[in-house]
């Protein structure tokens, strides 16, 4: 399992490509897989996209990753990553490395956004380029 990275989306993320695309973009979580999946074939990566809207899926899902021994978990938390204790705590209780994902950039949106509770436990963040910050964060994850 080293060689797949867990791909973990949080609350409404199952409604990309309908939900403000002004915001979010025209691609949907499938098409954000596929994307993904091409990339890690050529990275000899393998991929495991996940969502849920419930914040306890997540945290056994990160548990998961490490019990599994996978490469890396790219999270990309929603609305939770403002106010996830929990989510925060399960990241700094795994030794997987965990990369924040955004497909918008919270910091140029409203200020309760500008906080991550998940980004201070994570390794990394990458936001603000669409479905393109998915792909960004499957290299770095591919390099650490």
């Amino acid at each position: 399992m080293a060689d797949t990275v867990y791909v973990l989306n949080g609350p409404n993320l199952n409604l990309l490509g309908l939900r403000e695309p002004e915001i979010y973009g025209h691609d949907t979580l499938d098409d954000i897989a596929g994307m993904l999946e091409d990339r890690a074939r050529e990275l000899d990566l393998e991929i495991d996209l996940r969502q849920s809207n419930h914040e306890g899926h997540l945290i056994d899902w990160l548990h998961e990753a490490q019990a599994q021994g996978a490469r890396a978990v790219l999270l990309n938390a929603g609305g939770f990553t403002h106010t996830s204790v929990a989510l925060h705590d399960a990241i700094k209780s795994v030794k997987t490395p965990v990369i924040e994902v955004h497909l918008s950039n919270p910091h140029a949106r409203e200020s309760f956004r500008h906080t991550s509770l998940v980004g201070r436990a994570a390794k990394g963040t990458i936001a603000g380029f669409g479905a393109l910050s998915y792909l960004l964060a499957l290299e770095a994850a591919a390099r650490i």
